[in-house]
Order: structure tokens, then sequence, then C-alpha cells
């Protein structure tokens, strides 16, 4: 079976080969050699372009492809290259929602690295795995496992609940511990077991603070205030394990944005 495409559709195409890792200059040359000579046979087995990673370097990028933009998905594994489109303009919202679309679409396929183009005349080529496939349809098929998205193992799910257990119980020790203060008192001197602090019903505004706060907010202000000690970054994993150690103790209660 014979497949006339352009071999431009493999710019980007970056899949794990077993036998290791080719350069991500090598897939560029090919890829400038490719466009340059124009439209291949492509017959066999398709081609599988190799990656150094999922982070590609900006001189592969296919956004440097004329005339076209690259958008990527939030796993950085699934990009949609949309031909026409100048890489330093914003895209008409039509064709946007388009790219957008098969970016979401493509999620299906959780762990796959997936390149899809959207031509002038809108119609698709998604290459995956090395193969390409013409005139895809958003929510139609691909020979790939779709990820089972909510039908997770036994395994999986003891791997999770362990990996939570442990943050929260790591925010159970810092919550009853003054080793966030500098004065002794500890978080739960004053609230035992999280009591009172309706993690629920944030954002909220909060008159101490005269502005709409989350519950990390609130966190930071008692720990300056009460606890006299240094505010957290919010990404600090001790911000995370308070955060989960208090909500733990709420679970099951209604979200109530807002409520005082």
């Amino acid at each position: 079976m014979k497949l006339e495409i352009s071999a431009a559709v493999f710019v980007g195409i970056f899949t794990t080969v077993a036998a290791g890792f080719a350069p991500a200059a090598i897939a560029a040359q090919e890829a400038v050699a490719a466009q340059e000579s124009g439209p291949q046979e492509i017959t066999g087995t398709p081609r599988i372009a190799a990656s150094a990673s999922a982070e590609m370097p900006d001189e592969v990028r296919p956004a440097t492809v004329s005339q076209s933009r690259t958008v990527w998905a939030c796993d950085k594994r699934k990009m949609v290259i949309v031909e026409g489109a100048s890489p330093d303009k914003k895209m008409s919202p039509e064709r946007a929602q388009i790219a957008a679309a098969v970016l979401m679409d493509l999620m299906r396929f959780c762990n796959e690295e997936i390149t899809a183009r959207i031509a002038i005349d809108q119609k698709i080529t998604v290459a995956a795995n090395g193969h390409v496939y013409e005139n895809y349809v958003v929510g139609g098929p691909l020979p790939i496992v779709p990820a089972s998205f909510g039908q997770p193992s036994k395994r999986e799910k003891m791997i999770w609940k362990a990996e939570l257990d442990k943050l929260i119980a790591e925010g159970d020790r810092l919550f009853h511990n003054d080793e966030l203060s500098s004065n002794g008192v500890a978080c739960a001197m004053c609230h035992p077991h999280a009591s009172n602090t309706h993690p629920e019903t944030y954002p909220k505004f909060q008159t101490q603070l005269k502005k709409v706060a989350l519950l990390r907010d609130m966190v930071n202000w008692c720990i300056i205030n009460p606890l006299e000690g240094d505010a957290l970054p919010e990404d600090d994993p001790r911000m995370k394990a308070i955060e989960a150690y208090i909500l733990s103790q709420r679970a099951g209660k209604t979200l109530e944005s807002g409520k005082h």
C-alpha cells in the first residue's frame, strides 16, 4: 500500500525507539531536506522518527516551518501544527478552536507522542508512533489504545493512596508541632484536628487580609501572626502537606465557596 504525503508532516514527530535516542539535530536536518525535495512516496513500514526527549529544543520545533504555528498540549506530548498561521500572531478564533479541539481529543491517548497538522483547507493529518493517518476526524479512531481514565487498576489505587497518605501524615506532623513558629505555638493549639478552618469555603473574602483569599493565604496569615513564623512559598512542600491535612479533615463536606 502506498501513501502520498508531504514529508513535512513528520516535522516534530518524536517517539522513543527501542535502540535508544537519535540526536534531535539529525531529525531537524532530515525535515529541512525533506521539505526542499518535495513530496515523497512512503512504502512499506512507515518511518519512525526519534527524539532525545519529550521536551524538544527550540531549533527543531515545527514552529520554525514558514507560516505555521505550533500549539502544545499540557503534557508536552501532543502538538498541533496549524498551517498558514503566523508564529508571531494570534490565530483566528475559529482556527484556535479547531487546534484546541484536536489537542483535547488526542489526550485520549495518554502516553503517546502525537503530532497533528491542520492544513489550510482544514484537513487534519495525524502522525503517531511513526504512522501517518490522513483525513483525521476529531473523535475518530486511531490504532492506539486509549487511556483508561476513571478505571485505574487495584495496584494504581494502592500507590495513589499511599502517596496521599504520606502527604497528609506530613501535614498532620507540621500542624501539631511548633516547627513553623518562633514562639512555641502550633496550629493545632488553636485548631484541634483542623477544626474551624473550613477549607471548603475558600476562596472567600477575608477581613484580616482585606482581599479574597485562598486556603493557603490564611495558612500563611496564621504562620506569620499567631505563630510569629516565616510565610511559606506557595509551592513549598510543607504548604502542600498542611493543605492536604486540613482538607482531609473535612472530607465529604459540600464545597461552599465564599461562605462565612
